[in-house]
């Protein structure tokens, strides 16, 4: 629709392209679960994990090593080309797998694939909230980043005291707060729909860094549910 001069989208127009968008963002976070799983099983089923597990210096490693990944993704988006930027978030899905790997060997298949589902379903719940919810999500995300700031000192505090009272209260705080951050991330994403117009290289861009924050949202309300209900070996 044109009007003066200037192309006005319809509500029609705008909602398509929010789904647009949002498929793209939710096929690489999907592709970057795929990978994860992927490797954690291979490398549990074959026996490597006991390394990763066992050396220290090597799994402390493999986490910098993430954390350098999210950072340079996350901080460079702009910088950097599209094909770099895939190629850091599937190194960051990579690297992960390798560190989850040690899941498997902590919980039983069964609880880790209930746990799996339940992720699943709270993740979907709440991403299908912040994309059709008409309300602003910002405060309550602010609020949310304040508890996932919590959250870390909490555990820093808790690796001292070792106190399973403490651990219990973080795990389901944090299933809270990155379940409210799924649905804030999701509203951010679903705003960011004008990136379509903007040429195919800052279109997958964007798409690859929405993936990789509700991709550690995802991750994380898994982990924080695994320790609640996961059965151990």
């Amino acid at each position: 629709m044109e009007q003066f001069g200037i192309n006005v989208l319809s509500e029609h127009d705008i909602v398509k392209a929010q789904q647009t968008f949002l498929s793209k963002v939710y096929a690489w976070m999907v592709g970057g679960l795929l990978i994860t799983g992927v490797t954690s099983w291979y490398i549990f089923s074959s026996g490597l994990f006991i390394e990763i597990a066992s050396n220290s210096i090597l799994f402390f490693g493999l986490i910098i090593g993430e954390l350098i990944l999210v950072a340079s993704l996350s901080a460079r988006i702009d910088k950097i080309s599209k094909n770099t930027a895939a190629s850091l978030f599937l190194g960051y899905s990579f690297l992960n797998g390798l560190t989850l790997s040690v899941v498997f060997a902590i919980y039983t298949l069964e609880s880790i694939q209930n746990v799996f589902f339940i992720s699943a379903a709270m993740f979907g719940a709440m991403s299908a909230f912040g994309f059709f919810t008409k309300r602003d999500l910002s405060g309550m995300g602010r609020f949310m980043f304040m508890g996932l700031i919590g959250i870390i000192f909490a555990t820093l505090f808790n690796i001292i005291l070792g106190s399973s009272a403490i651990a219990f209260a973080v795990n389901i705080i944090g299933v809270v707060v990155f379940a409210g951050l799924t649905a804030w991330d999701t509203q951010k994403l679903k705003e960011m729909y004008e990136v379509q117009y903007s040429g195919n290289e800052a279109a997958v861009k964007s798409a690859i860094l929405g993936a990789l924050m509700l991709y550690l949202d995802f991750i994380n309300i898994f982990l924080f549910l695994l320790r609640l209900f996961g059965n151990r070996r």
